[in-house]
């Protein structure tokens, strides 16, 4: 956790017991989609980001048990074939439900596909006539992946993220970025969620390096001789896993395994905590608030 808080400083209060809370803000983001994998000299696509959603003055009931699920990043594409990214899962807390985000394509015959999610996956590169799918975001949640590259083009695209689509690619050497994440300041620092992972390079010209994803999310294959993993998205902000890159003649490289959503609550510092929670959750008490962040799944009762 001390990476997701950065280095967040709270000192333990005494809540006044004698209040009680009816509405709390949130912040629910899934499991970020993995990068595609790759078998081939084609650069694979970048894993979308997990959805996002948030908003204050949520209603909650007093005495009633509220779900918490914290979405899992989807599994990178496996190396040795052309297997895109997995799909995220999804993150809820009570009503609201944030869809995991779409993994990234790998290249198959003219292009592959990329899922859809909250945030869609990117394209992967290919080589010939066709064009590959991006994968569309949720409205509200996040946005689509890069997609629409030109023919004989074999770098890939990035996911996209919470904040923009992902990045089309525009040459062989270097994958396109995924889209931006969002900053909140729920836990009293700002933290960005929700980043696209970035797409894989193709094979020319060897050396350089494969697209960059913003921070939340996983950065683009490195092209090597015997091709590139693609980096894993950031544990509980939900970003996407960076698609593998093309480095040989026979490269096989695995994508990036999506980044863990995460879900957050808070409300006035005034008011009685709950009466009690599960999936234990990290408790902080920051500029007037208090504040419960869950990594794993469990529930909260007020």
């Amino acid at each position: 956790m001390s990476n997701l808080l950065g280095g967040l400083l709270s000192a333990t209060i005494n809540p006044l017991t004698g209040l009680t809370t009816s509405t709390v803000e949130y912040l629910v983001v899934a499991g970020g989609g993995g990068g595609g994998g790759l078998a081939d000299t084609v650069g694979a696509g970048g894993g979308g980001a997990g959805g996002l959603l948030t908003a204050a003055g949520f209603a909650i009931t007093l005495g009633s048990s509220i779900t918490v699920t914290v979405g899992a990043g989807g599994a990178g594409g496996a190396a040795g074939n052309t297997t895109p990214g997995s799909n995220g899962s999804n993150s809820v807390f009570s009503s609201i439900t944030s869809t995991g985000g779409g993994g990234g394509a790998s290249y198959s015959g003219a292009g592959g596909n990329a899922g859809s999610g909250g945030s869609g996956g990117g394209s992967s590169g290919y080589s010939g006539s066709g064009t590959g799918q991006s994968g569309a975001g949720t409205a509200g949640q996040g946005n689509a992946g890069g997609g629409g590259i030109s023919p004989s083009n074999q770098v890939a695209c990035g996911g996209g993220g919470a904040g923009s689509m992902g990045v089309t690619a525009v040459s062989s050497g270097n994958g396109g970025s995924g889209g931006t994440g969002l900053v909140s300041s729920i836990t009293g620092a700002q933290i960005q969620y929700a980043g696209g992972g970035g797409g894989g390079a193709g094979y020319i010209p060897v050396g350089s390096l494969g697209g960059s994803a913003c921070a939340g999310g996983g950065a683009g294959g490195n092209q090597f001789a015997s091709g590139s993993v693609g980096i894993n998205g950031t544990s509980n902000t939900g970003g996407g896993g960076g698609g593998a890159g093309a480095g040989g003649t026979s490269p096989s490289a695995a994508g990036g395994k999506g980044g863990s959503g995460v879900v957050i609550i808070r409300y006035s510092a005034n008011c009685a905590p709950p009466t009690s929670t599960t999936g234990n959750p990290q408790v902080l008490y920051n500029n007037g608030y208090q504040v419960y962040v869950w990594t794993s799944s469990g529930t909260i009762t007020f």
